[in-house]
């Protein structure tokens, strides 16, 4: 299968390593700077007559691939997907899906026109723990879910924004919650049942004045199901990362997931008694050496065989838009002041352009 690439930057390591351990024939890389590719070349020893661009159309024309990863800033990955789904491609995007909730629902209309796939790369879900977890709640293990809560506690300096000038930015990225909270914030809604009813949120920029977006969120979530979520995200931590928790209390169970980047199961009980909690733990830990954990190349093997076999990815276009309804939620919310009725059918990032300049 061939296998292309646009964007070599922060994340693009991981999104090689996945292709080279599914055994992708990886026919392209594609960056407006072609050092950063030159040096994903040399890295990952790559050959060195791979095809290079720094213009995705040129590449997508030219070498047709069969898939196509998005690993550009936030605000191109629509119109880059929408573009490589009219060429036929399969793609992988990064998150956030897109910036806006219209650009989401292009992405999931025209992949069905073109009869493509569409995977969101929320890689967490492919956690040992995250899918210990889930196995739990479609067993209902938990019994009546009462309420979860997602911890993102992490540490971006100044040197971190300054790497790329559209990082923090409205329309380029959004802050705390759309950059590094929405994995976890993508595995509340999921654990929680999907369907949420309404939405309270405060966001603020305390530290990074240098910065358009928030570095910290709150939000309150009720779920239609009786259920209720809290969300707490910051880039604030000092001196470094500290932890990225998910909390799920039930009736009958209470699991606690934690870790740079929940990897770790911490807390198992259930009143079922299936299991040995301290085996559990024990099975289910995993320690990766950053915040990105493992779950590109499972998340890849899952998309490969989802082409070969004509199904949805696990993590499809509608689970990545729905991650980005979320916290598009609590950034309206805490502009108006209002609780946020379900579903958000309009919002985009840009409508919070000058919402800390005063500060």
């Amino acid at each position: 299968m061939k296998y292309a690439l646009i964007g070599c930057g922060r994340i693009s390591p991981n999104h090689i390593v996945a292709a080279l351990n599914n055994g992708l024939e990886i026919v392209g890389l594609c960056d407006t700077v072609i050092e950063n590719i030159k040096d994903k070349v040399v890295k990952h020893r790559l050959p060195k007559n791979i095809k290079m661009y720094t213009d995705y159309r040129i590449m997508l024309a030219e070498m047709k691939p069969d898939l196509v990863a998005i690993a550009t800033e936030s605000g191109k990955h629509a119109s880059i997907a929408l573009d490589c789904i009219d060429e036929g491609c399969n793609i992988i995007i990064e998150k956030p899906i897109a910036l806006s909730i219209e650009d989401a629902d292009k992405i999931i209309k025209k992949a069905k026109e073109k009869k493509v796939k569409v995977c969101a790369c929320h890689q967490n879900r492919f956690n040992k723990s995250v899918k210990k977890i889930r196995e739990a709640v479609e067993m209902n293990r938990f019994g009546k879910m009462f309420y979860g809560t997602a911890h993102i506690r992490w540490c971006r300096d100044r040197e971190y924004y300054d790497r790329a000038n559209w990082r923090g930015t409205w329309e380029q990225d959004g802050g705390a919650l759309m950059n590094q909270c929405i994995h976890n914030i993508d595995l509340l809604r999921w654990m929680m049942g999907d369907e949420v009813e309404e939405v309270v949120g405060m966001t603020d920029r305390l530290l990074h004045s240098y910065i358009e977006a928030e570095d910290f969120g709150i939000a309150l979530i009720r779920f239609k199901n009786g259920a209720y979520g809290i969300v707490e995200g910051t880039t604030n931590i000092y001196p470094k990362n500290l932890e990225e928790t998910l909390y799920l209390f039930g009736e009958k169970g209470t699991v606690k997931a934690g870790g740079q980047s929940v990897n770790i199961i911490e807390e198992w009980r259930f009143s079922d008694m299936l299991d040995d909690p301290e085996k559990i733990k024990k099975e289910f830990h995993e320690n990766p050496p950053n915040v990105y954990g493992y779950g590109h190349t499972p998340l890849y093997a899952d998309m490969i065989e989802a082409i070969e076999k004509d199904r949805n990815p696990y993590v499809d276009a509608e689970a990545g838009k729905r991650a980005l309804e979320l916290v598009l939620a609590i950034y309206q919310s805490s502009a108006t002041g209002c609780s946020i009725k379900f579903p958000l059918t309009k919002c985009t990032t840009t409508q919070f352009k000058g919402r800390f300049t005063a500060q």
